[in-house]
């Protein structure tokens, strides 16, 4: 049996995780555990992702994940893996793994990971978050050899509010947004159920599409050396 940890700042996609991880395979157990989330109504504000992505914080809830003995493990959080930069991405990614014992990831690395293992190196961005949180993932990008071509962002300051977004408001942002041939489209927030966003805009905008809970647990059974079997959407996993 492989298990997978997750741990996630609570806003209302956490089921995502469930519904398709079961997808990756009859032995695969999911194990989420909630990480304290800072700021209330306004914590998609860089200061306050800032403190929730402090390595004391996620160390908190690894120490409880520790105890379930994970085979790899995700920070799902793209704010709150991105806001302080790729340096500090890799801390919290190090740290993890030195309190887990297994291969740790975040969801800012996912996206990478992923843009590179499709051989993709121009995204446009559609950001539930404000514009001063947003351009801090364009600089992570950016550091990673990845160019931004277009964005748009959506101006919503928390997780529960981001999850409210609908695939017909999502798609209609999307038609706004020039997507290059050979670009991906991103949208990069786990607080927003988008798995079964994933095919249909595909289709519809004629590109590759990752999303935040797609890339999380894409790397996180990647690095625990699980091969999924089939039928979970988008390119990225039928590659």
């Amino acid at each position: 049996m492989k298990r997978l940890g997750i741990l996630y700042p609570p806003c209302g996609a956490e089921f995502e995780y469930y519904r398709y991880g079961e997808q990756l395979g009859a032995d695969v157990r999911i194990n989420l555990m909630g990480v304290r989330i800072h700021g209330g109504d306004d914590e998609h504000a860089p200061e306050h992702l800032s403190r929730t992505g402090e390595l004391d914080n996620l160390a908190l809830s690894a120490r409880v994940l520790r105890h379930l003995d994970p085979d790899a493990v995700v920070w799902a959080c793209t704010s709150g893996s991105f806001v302080d930069g790729l340096a500090h991405a890799r801390a919290q990614t190090a740290s993890l793994a030195d309190i887990l014992g297994c291969p740790a990831t975040s969801t800012s690395l996912a996206f990478v990971a992923a843009l590179r293992h499709l051989g993709i190196d121009s995204v446009s961005v559609l950001a539930s978050y404000p514009e001063a949180t947003t351009s801090r993932f364009f600089t992570l990008l950016e550091d990673c050899g990845i160019r931004t071509h277009a964005w748009q962002c959506l101006d919503i300051d928390s997780g529960p509010a981001a999850a409210e977004l609908d695939r017909e408001a999502a798609a209609a942002a999307c038609r706004d947004l020039e997507i290059p041939d050979g670009a991906a489209l991103l949208i990069p927030d786990t607080a927003i159920p988008t798995m079964h966003w994933i095919d249909p805009l595909e289709h519809q905008l004629r590109c590759t599409v990752l999303t935040a809970n797609q890339v999380s647990l894409w790397d996180t059974a990647r690095l625990a050396g699980i091969q999924p079997t089939g039928g979970l959407p988008g390119r990225l996993f039928s590659s």
